[in-house]
């Protein structure tokens, strides 16, 4: 037989033989030198319990060639190595068989269809769950399960197959200019320049990166609302969806008006593409929908939002608005930006960021004040607060930008640079040019984007968290800068909650997606003693089972958690006080059950809940 086909899992698997590898046995006596004379090479070390090698087959098929080795007296077994349609990775049956019996079926029938090929109970399952091995008797083990699968007797048979899996570890970007984005790893300084800069003052995207092990979801969309979009720019044009132009009501965007560029180098620092050159954004993956032709006109307010809802962008990225106290937001336009926080992404709300504004003054640009949506103010890399960046309670969080060394970013190909300056100068603070695609920016217009590429980062770990949620999951994992004594609950007029950590951001994102307890973080009250509980506390007997939830450090926290478990579950919460690494540890089990079957069936209902935990004999806690 060429293939063999068989059903695994909800599909069919179609594998094809080796004709160059095997799998083989041996006992720890073999001679190595022997061994020589018939292994080629070795491939694998261990893959289901076999050494996967190379044999010496001259001249011989790879069957034949097999069939003489495992008449060797130090090979156990010898088995043949298949690959499935489609995969270039080497598997191997295991010799084990999971078979489920068809309703009815006694244990004297299930008996006889095992004795029928030959096979050896290991492990009942349940009254109609068997697991079987293989013996020497027996056809391969894939024969056996084709053949089982055709059985009437017998509801399900799945060989048992080991195959290399992949680690999946994360490969950093190979755009050339990187180096110079200190914004997403600061390391103390600048690639090409000699200009010292605070190591670790930047967002902590890098990391963010390798806890996803990617660079966000291609899913995930951020709109980008502004003016004059490059979208030939080799770091943008392969990423761009639903464009719109307001003033011209069309799909084509206006290039060319030296007046606009703004638009590009915002885009780039939310979503450059990691293509092996230039720079990358935040979120080099995400999709680019640019919104073309800002307006304080009610109707194209409306508008812009409206569309970004309807086409189903994810995130807003709004780097302006105005501090004209002759010009706050009115109800139409307040109810706009509501409409897209609130409806947006089938009624999870778009995260919508704006900048919190460049004009050095005691509160923010209105729009960025709008309750729905994150103001952004800026920090240096030197984490201090960028001078020019608007101050006020509204403020969410900061991001690193220029006011000591700038960001570099995206430039339009029409764009002519500073004013008043001549040569490099017009678009490199230091004069020395890092290609003509690129140029040096900043000011809350750069802080903004890159803060709404985290957040797609967030959504890429999580995408079923709500616009608020991301908001509330900033506030809680940025990182304190400053002076201490400015921050007032948490809060400070130019920081806001902190500067953004977009690793500790994705790591609470992955952390709700899991549905797991924090491990550290408590709320402050329990912290501080307050808040009342009533607590019934019976020593429990080390026997039965229940669904271990967690561990932590903080006995607040294990308060917490078993009033919300009890109230939710209406069952026991038992805990088990230890020592781990000096530190106590509490351990919060869910449940008592005298049958493991009964601690699974709460685990199921738990996890319906959104609540992750595993079955644990409680004698394992002793």
């Amino acid at each position: 037989m060429s293939k063999l086909t068989f059903q695994s899992g909800k599909g069919e698997i179609t594998l094809r033989k080796s004709q160059s590898l095997v799998g083989l046995k041996t006992t720890e006596t073999r001679d190595s030198e022997e061994q020589a004379n018939y292994v080629d090479k070795e491939v694998l070390t261990n893959l289901g319990g076999f050494n996967i090698v190379k044999l010496n087959t001259e001249d011989a098929t790879v069957d034949d060639k097999l069939d003489e080795v495992r008449s060797r007296d130090e090979v156990e077994v010898g088995t043949h190595v298949y690959y499935a349609e489609g995969s270039n990775r080497p598997l191997v049956a295991t010799g084990e068989i999971y078979i489920v019996f068809a309703a009815g079926v006694s244990e004297d029938e299930q008996r006889i269809v095992l004795q029928e090929y030959s096979l050896q109970l290991v492990e009942r399952r349940a009254p109609d769950r068997v697991i079987a091995r293989v013996t020497p008797a027996s056809p391969n083990p894939f024969k056996v399960a084709m053949a089982l699968q055709q059985v009437s007797l017998v509801k399900l048979a799945e060989p048992d197959i080991d195959t290399p899996l992949t680690e999946y570890e994360f490969v950093a970007p190979t755009d050339d200019l990187l180096g110079h984005e200190w914004h997403l790893l600061n390391n103390g300084f600048v690639a090409d320049t000699n200009y010292r800069l605070k190591k670790g003052a930047d967002a902590k995207v890098v990391d963010a990166w390798k806890r996803l092990g990617n660079m966000g979801s291609t899913s995930i969309t951020i709109a980008v609302i502004d003016n004059g979009f490059d979208t030939t720019h080799p770091d943008l044009r392969q990423k761009v969806i639903k464009p719109y132009d307001l003033w011209s009501q069309s799909t084509v965007l206006p290039q060319g008006d030296t007046r606009f560029t703004h638009g590009t180098p915002c885009a780039s620092v939310a979503l450059a593409a990691s293509n092996g050159a230039g720079i990358v954004g935040s979120s080099p993956n995400a999709r680019f929908m640019p919104v073309n032709g800002t307006s304080f006109s009610d109707r194209a307010t409306e508008q812009m939002f409206d569309y970004c809802i309807k086409n189903g962008a994810d995130v807003i990225s709004c780097s302006w608005g105005t501090t004209d106290p002759t010009f706050r937001l009115n109800t139409l336009k307040e109810e706009a930006i509501a409409r897209a926080a609130r409806q947006g992404r089938n009624g999870k709300g778009c995260v919508i960021v704006f900048a919190a504004g460049n004009e050095d003054l005691e509160y923010l640009n209105y729009y960025a004040a709008h309750p729905d949506v994150i103001a952004v103010s800026a920090s240096t890399s030197q984490d201090q607060h960028a001078s020019y960046a608007n101050r006020g309670r509204e403020v969410w969080v900061c991001a690193p930008s220029n006011g000591d060394w700038p960001i570099l970013a995206a430039r339009a190909w029409w764009d002519e640079g500073l004013s008043g300056e001549s040569g490099n100068y017009k678009f490199w603070r230091d004069g020395r040019s890092r290609g003509q695609y690129y140029k040096h920016f900043g000011g809350t217009s750069s802080a903004t984007p890159l803060v709404a590429g985290i957040c797609a980062l967030i959504l890429s770990a999580n995408p079923d968290l709500k616009a608020s949620e991301v908001k509330e999951i900033l506030q809680k994992t940025a990182d304190k800068i400053g002076d201490p004594s400015e921050y007032t609950n948490g809060h400070s007029l130019r920081f806001g909650y902190g500067r953004i950590n977009a690793d500790k951001a994705v790591a609470e994102a992955l952390r709700r997606k899991e549905g797991a307890a924090p491990v550290v973080e408590i709320p402050q009250t329990v912290s501080a003693g307050k808040g009342l509980f009533r607590f019934d506390v019976k020593r429990q007997n080390p026997q039965g089972w229940g669904v271990q939830i967690g561990a932590f450090y903080d006995y607040g926290n294990v308060l917490i958690q078993a009033e919300k478990l009890q109230r939710q579950f209406g069952e026991a919460v038992i805990v088990n006080i230890n020592e781990l690494n000096g530190k106590t540890v509490y351990k919060v089990v869910v449940g008592a059950f005298a049958s493991q079957a009964d601690a699974l069936s709460l685990q199921k209902r738990m996890k319906d809940a959104g609540v992750g935990g595993f079955a644990k004999n409680l004698a394992d806690l002793a």
